[in-house]
């Protein structure tokens, strides 16, 4: 059982920067695929991002590309979102996720093919 803790979200105004941290115990390594995802009042929940060991699988939502760069700290079992330029429309509440098995370029839109989920930490940005 892989626990996952966010951290990092506040409230900030647009054009500024958050990141977010994602602490995994026990850390899944080699064999999953982390990704983060949001999900805003009234939507569904939306793929953001996701990267696989050693940086692999590394893709982007179209709606974050070129603002938002994930990456990890094998060494301290957790997962950043760095977000940058950020806009009203990134207001949600982000969730972590872990899965096993490689990332794919589908799987970012596949929220149910990560079997395990943080309790999320909320961003807002006005």
């Amino acid at each position: 059982h892989v626990q996952l803790v966010e951290s990092g979200g506040g409230q900030v105004e647009a054009g500024r920067s958050l990141r977010l941290s994602c602490a995994a115990s026990p850390y899944p390594y080699r064999t999953y695929c982390m990704g983060w995802f949001r999900q805003a009042p009234g939507k569904e929940r939306e793929g953001v991002a996701t990267i696989g060991f050693g940086g692999s699988g590394t893709y982007y939502a179209d709606s974050v590309k070129g603002r938002f760069t994930i990456s990890q700290d094998n060494a301290n079992n957790t997962v950043y979102l760095q977000m940058n330029s950020l806009k009203p429309e990134d207001t949600a509440m982000y969730y972590c996720a872990a899965g096993a098995g490689n990332c794919y370029a589908g799987r970012l839109f596949r929220p149910n093919a990560f079997g395990y989920k943080g309790q999320g930490t909320q961003v807002t940005v006005s």
